[in-house]
């Protein structure tokens, strides 16, 4: 019988482990844990979104580190020296629901390596998440990270426990994976992410006609791609996420840069890319997602890899300075929206506003927009745009961040505010 020391060195291992997986991010958040019970801070947990906003602590582990994979990116792949652990489904109930009672966590995230094949490691996921539910009658957030190859009913089934299932698409494009991971097929991944939409659907259209349905993910299903381990531009990337979206209605696209790894194959690079590379790129995914942009239109023929220095939609209007600038009384809401330092909240703002009366300069400041960014974009009613006659790098040096760092906060401020 395991003991308490064992468990405490598989956690260590199998929680380090997980870390490299971005489907679950962090919120950042922390909690006051004086007076109270329970701690958002420590080994394996993580913070996530819940459907409807909230912000839930989970633990997060992989099943085992074992792997029959030999993905060169992989820290866990069969042929690294990295020290293994595995975890029964029966130990990872019991540490779930100890650090649930413990108030520690409100759910769990469980990945794994592959072990024997495919099906016994998605059947071993399955039962974690079968035992919490109907053993356990734990009603809290699950995240099953979905098995390449695991056969259809088996993803099916992990569905019907799971809030929210995902499975990595791993690299940018299918030359990639032929690279890196040739054991993984991308026709294979995209057809389990496309059976996981086909039973949503059919799910939500059965209770839609008052019929009884089990929930099946409710909270949808996301993907990974890994930024930086290979040569593909933001242009692959973007395209690829875009196309997830479109073809299997994806609720989130994952990016994680790449993190070099011991004994790593001479074909991957020896460093990590810039944080700042993985922030555009997000704040470009925003964009595609709520903004009505196109993956194409965020990048150029000559300018593969989004600007490291603005954000992309300050990128695209300095590109597009022909279409400005606009009236901030008369542009429909989609223009509005193109405009540099407004975001969906402000432009819903400048909707309600002009309908009683005629914007203002000062108005803008008040509306809550970004006023330095939008201003040389906007014509109101007492003031034309400044010239736009300035060259663009004159303005694109006015308007862009004085240093990195206040680059990176702006991309999280603006997540968090809409105003992108």
């Amino acid at each position: 019988m395991p003991t308490q020391s064992d468990i405490h060195g598989k956690l260590a291992i199998l929680a380090d482990a997980a870390k490299y997986d971005a489907s679950c991010a962090s919120s950042g958040s922390k909690r006051e844990s004086k007076g109270g019970l329970g701690s958002t801070e420590g080994m394996g947990i993580c913070h996530s979104y819940t459907p409807d906003g909230r912000c839930v602590s989970l633990l997060k582990i992989l099943l085992t580190n074992h792997c029959i994979y030999d993905c060169q990116y992989c820290v866990n792949r069969i042929s690294s020296d990295t020290p293994r652990a595995r975890f029964t489904p029966d130990q990872v109930v019991k540490l779930t629901m100890d650090f649930y009672r413990r108030n520690y966590i409100e759910g769990l995230f469980l990945s794994s390596g592959i072990i024997q094949n495919s099906d016994y490691t998605m059947g071993q996921m399955i039962e974690v998440a079968r035992k919490l539910r109907e053993d356990e009658n734990f009603r809290g957030y699950i995240h099953l990270k979905t098995i390449p190859n695991a056969a259809d009913d088996l993803i099916e089934t992990a569905g019907k426990f799971a809030d929210r299932l995902s499975i990595n698409i791993e690299l940018p494009t299918v030359g990639d994976l032929k690279t890196l991971a040739p054991e993984k097929k991308r026709p294979t991944i995209e057809r389990s992410m496309d059976r996981i939409r086909v039973k949503r659907d059919e799910t939500l259209s059965d209770r839609k006609r008052g019929m009884k349905a089990s929930a099946f993910v409710p909270a949808g299903q996301s993907t990974q791609m890994i930024v930086g381990a290979t040569p593909s531009t933001d242009a692959d990337i973007l395209d690829t996420a875009s196309t997830l979206y479109d073809a299997h209605q994806l609720r989130r696209v994952y990016y994680s840069a790449y993190s070099p790894i011991p004994h790593a194959d001479a074909r991957l690079p020896g460093k990590s890319p810039p944080l700042v590379r993985e922030h555009r790129l997000y704040q470009a995914d925003w964009l595609i997602r709520f903004y009505g942009f196109d993956a194409g239109e965020l990048t150029t023929g000559e300018a593969k890899n989004l600007d490291l220095e603005i954000d992309p939609k300050l990128a695209w209007a300095l590109r597009n300075r022909e279409q400005f600038p606009i009236d901030v009384n008369r542009a429909p809401r989609e223009m509005l929206l193109r405009v540099p330092g407004i975001g969906e909240r402000g432009a819903k703002r400048i909707l309600r506003t002009r309908r009683h009366h005629a914007i203002r300069d000062e108005d803008l400041v008040r509306i809550g927009i970004v006023y330095k960014k939008a201003r040389p974009f906007l014509i109101t009613a007492d003031r034309h745009a400044e010239p736009l006659t300035l060259d663009s790098v004159g303005l694109r040096d006015r308007l862009k961040p004085k240093n990195v760092q206040l680059s990176l906060f702006d991309a999280l401020e603006s997540a968090a505010t809409g105003q992108v």
